[in-house]
């Protein structure tokens, strides 16, 4: 099935250059990128969209992580666009992701981990236009 999901290369990846490389994993994959763009969250906007996680433990350095510094936002879109994005990504915990992935090659800690992707159709489309309009995807 042919779907869209949300694809974030964070603070750390940015600023240590990794965007052409996760971006050619990602195209390797076969997953197309229909928008991009490079932002700067506040802390505001990086709580409204970790909300789901407010009230756990790591919410607080999470939104102080990604509102740290610019992120790249893109929305990827393929067959199965979703789990073919998080198998990409690897395991959060970049000690446990498999060979080959983004999280395993590049990450240097749990919460510093280079990427993120939605988990789901409902977060995707949550994801998705937190971010963008219509009118930016391709």
């Amino acid at each position: 099935m042919k779907q869209q999901t949300l694809a974030i290369i964070k603070p750390d990846g940015v600023a240590r250059k990794l965007i052409g490389s996760v971006v050619s994993k990602i195209e390797n994959e076969g997953l197309s990128i229909t928008a991009m763009k490079l932002i700067r969250m506040t802390k505001e906007q990086a709580k409204g969209f970790y909300k789901v996680h407010e009230g756990k433990p790591f919410y607080g350095s999470l939104t102080d992580f990604m509102s740290s510094g610019p992120c790249v936002v893109m929305v990827l879109e393929g067959e199965d666009a979703i789990s073919r994005y998080r198998k990409l990504m690897g395991a959060t915990d970049y000690r446990k992701a498999d060979r080959g992935t983004i999280r395993r090659e590049y990450a240097t800690d749990i919460e510093k981990n280079v990427v993120h992707g939605s988990d789901s159709p409902e977060s995707a489309e949550f994801e998705i236009s937190y971010f963008f309009s219509a009118l930016e995807i391709v």
